[in-house]
């Protein structure tokens, strides 16, 4: 190709959505969960830096690409044609202003997308056990944090944070969370992620008899493996399907007398799954034995989801360090993975997978390619230059 003494400017007419469709499509469903969003505001004089919008829009390309530490994305934001032009702001944005957005402003603007994303996740996922009802898997997970975050106490010479998650088996999308140190207790957040008509499912490290009790008041179900040496007292056996993995069930009280023992009767089922047995405690009792034994497999969706958030949208790489600002990173990791279970069930009526995503972080790339080509082709036209291969 032969160019007649021109340069081609750094910086090509500004792109948009129209001419990135993917990245356009993905972000969708962030318009409708706007609405009626409590408007971020500068808190003196001097005007925002970085609006809401570009915060939120680079935290979500921080999650759907592999950054690995702010300062690798702010110099993506800097210097890579897409990033710089849908997602930075038009003045771009220098490092302390990024630092101070995420750590002390958004978090509510953020609360308020995520929980309108996830009403708006369950009218178009579709549920896949409705019949069992309202499933939320409960469980924690540690984040490694820095020496220098004093807040996320763990042991001597380690610094951690936990989130606490409820995660919808149904739908399988996240749904409430919480943040603590690394040390924090997890049975006190079930009853507080849970909603009455829920069933919380649990692994051994929530069995509580007294929460148990409580939860049965309150009407939030549970669904909670138990240690097989718990001692039960049985009040009522169940007949036993001799054909089924089922070798136990009974309405119990759990615990020893006068000591920890439950005041309000449960229902506990025992299975084997592959030579190990499996105590279920529950206040369900309107589903078989089978059904019990098929929902506590289920939670282990919890534990797949953790694995692939962590590895695939790189939530756990730290570009803050205060509580706040770390609340405001898993937020918008959380968002970025509902976004993606609408776009793959929309585009291709299936789950996310990681085969999805980097089919789309191909296709933002080709996108933009195409954009670019055709914006310098005008940019030449406009100054009278064209360009040709030479034929042989």
């Amino acid at each position: 190709m032969i160019s007649v003494g021109y340069k081609m400017p750094y910086t090509l007419n500004r792109l948009n959505k129209a001419n990135v469709p993917c990245f356009g499509q993905l972000f969708l469903p962030i318009d409708n969960a706007k609405i009626g969003m409590p408007p971020l505001e500068a808190r003196g004089n001097r005007p925002l830096q970085m609006t809401f919008d570009d915060q939120l829009k680079a935290l979500i390309f921080f999650h759907l690409e592999e950054h690995t530490s702010a300062q690798h994305l702010l110099q993506v934001l800097e210097e890579d044609d897409f990033a710089r032009n849908i997602i930075a702001p038009e003045e771009g944005i220098k490092k302390s202003s990024f630092a101070e957005a995420i750590n002390s402003r958004g978090l509510e603007q953020l609360a308020h997308i995520y929980q309108n994303l996830q009403t708006d996740a369950l009218i178009r996922l579709p549920a896949q056990h409705d019949e069992l009802g309202s499933l939320i898997g409960i469980d924690g997970s540690l984040i490694d944090a820095c020496l220098s975050m004093q807040w996320a106490d763990y042991r001597k010479g380690a610094k951690k944070a936990k989130v606490h998650l409820g995660f919808d088996l149904n739908h399988c999308i996240p749904r409430k969370l919480f943040l603590t140190h690394g040390k924090g207790a997890e049975r006190p957040f079930a009853g507080m992620i849970l909603s009455p008509g829920d069933t919380g499912v649990m692994d051994r490290g929530y069995q509580a008899h007294d929460l148990f009790d409580l939860w049965q008041e309150e009407k939030k179900y549970f669904l909670c493996r138990v240690k097989a040496k718990t001692k039960k007292t049985c009040i009522e056996a169940k007949q036993i399907n001799p054909r089924s993995n089922v070798f136990y069930d009974a309405i119990v009280l759990l615990g020893t007398p006068g000591i920890n023992q439950t005041k309000k009767p449960l229902r506990l089922v025992g299975y084997i799954v592959d030579g190990t047995k499996y105590w279920i405690a529950t206040s369900r009792y309107d589903l078989s034995a089978e059904q019990i034994a098929l929902i506590y497999k289920l939670r282990w969706d919890i534990e797949k989801f953790f694995a692939w958030w962590k590895r695939h949208l790189k939530v756990y790489h730290l570009i803050a360090r205060s509580e706040y600002g770390l609340m405001v990173q898993i937020l918008a990791g959380l968002i970025t993975y509902l976004l993606l279970a609408i776009y793959c069930r929309e585009q291709h009526n299936e789950q996310v997978s990681i085969k999805r995503v980097r089919e789309l972080r191909i296709k933002i790339q080709n996108e933009i390619r195409i954009a670019t080509c055709d914006t310098a082709g005008s940019s030449l036209e406009k100054h009278g230059i064209s360009s040709h291969y030479a034929s042989t």
